[in-house]
């Protein structure tokens, strides 16, 4: 097996190797960071207490900068007193894998510590509401004006001057504005995942429809299909596997607005939590809830592409994924 076998240029690799692939793709970042973790000679900038020794601020379990720590032992050698002892450790927001998994499990198992706290679970559900609604709602507009927009030019004319021009103001510069139509629960919210990826789906989708083969067009028209027939037989079935994809990406997208949007109006959803989390120092906690953030994102992506394999059968590029 050769290594140049590997590297073919635009040629599908076995199953098996994409298999392995997919697994290094994950343990490559597993393994550098139980390298900067548990190597202590790879990065360990702080030093964790054990003993104080004479050193009055010291705590067991604190964390202090190395440079710290070597000038108070050299000043206890020089006071003739016990000197403190430590091991080199990682700053707070770093936490080891194993610190980060127990968390994980905890954050299911173990009621919030503050009293107004909510459940991992429960942060997690809200903040799924609010990408289900943000992207329905967008969809709902998006695609059928985007496939509009990419089979009659002068819709497209009329309409996308404009949305290029508006996909390039920041959605979270419309938060203020939001809350003060929409007011401070979860519209305002949704509105910043819809203006997030409204104007980038219509022009995406309008895109894809273009690409369709125009001499099927060409053969449905000569046939005598009207208008409304060339649109939902021929146009919206030949983009629908690639529009499918389309949406895959965009969903991907409106999870990066998630966090921005709900830091409008009152704190809810994962991004409370992790707010919450990080103001108590529970690293640990924001990590975990930002893997469980990615595992449903990647799961939902995987599910969405089975699915896409078994309604598009006869597309390529879907039963290759």
């Amino acid at each position: 097996m050769s290594l140049s076998s590997w590297f073919a240029v635009r040629r599908e690799l076995s199953p098996r190797r994409q298999r392995l692939l997919g697994i290094g793709s994950f343990l490559l970042p597993l393994l550098i960071w139980c390298a900067v973790s548990y190597v202590p000679f790879i990065w360990h900038p702080m030093v964790m207490i054990h003993h104080t020794g004479n050193v009055e601020y010291f705590q067991v379990d604190m964390l202090v900068d190395q440079s710290v720590f070597k000038d108070e032992v050299a000043n206890m050698q020089n006071a003739g007193t016990a000197l403190p002892q430590g091991s080199p450790a990682n700053p707070i927001y770093l936490p080891a894998p194993h610190a980060v998994a127990k968390a994980l499990y905890s954050a299911f198992t173990t009621a919030p510590e503050q009293h107004d706290g909510k459940w991992l679970h429960e942060s997690l559900w809200h903040s799924i509401k609010i990408i289900f609604w943000g992207f329905f709602i967008s969809s709902l507009i998006g695609v059928p004006l985007g496939i509009l927009c990419g089979t009659y030019s002068a819709i497209s004319r009329i309409n996308e001057p404009f949305i290029e021009f508006f996909r390039y103001l920041p959605a979270p510069a419309f938060g203020a504005l939001a809350v003060a139509v929409l007011g401070i629960y979860d519209s305002p919210k949704i509105a910043i995942i819809v203006i997030g990826t409204l104007f980038q789906q219509i022009l995406i989708i309008a895109n894809t429809t273009r690409k369709l083969d125009y001499s099927l067009i060409e053969a449905a028209l000569t046939l005598g299909t009207n208008k409304f027939k060339l649109l939902m037989h021929v146009i919206i079935p030949g983009v629908l596997p690639e529009l499918y994809r389309n949406q895959r990406i965009l969903l991907g997208w409106a999870w990066t607005y998630l966090i921005v949007a709900e830091l409008i109006g009152t704190s809810s959803g994962i991004t409370w939590f992790i707010t919450q989390q990080a103001r108590y120092q529970h690293f640990d906690n924001v990590y975990a809830a930002i893997i469980i953030i990615g595992i449903i994102g990647l799961g939902g992506d995987l599910i969405l592409a089975w699915l896409g394999k078994h309604l598009f059968t006869w597309d390529r590029p879907a039963n290759k994924e």
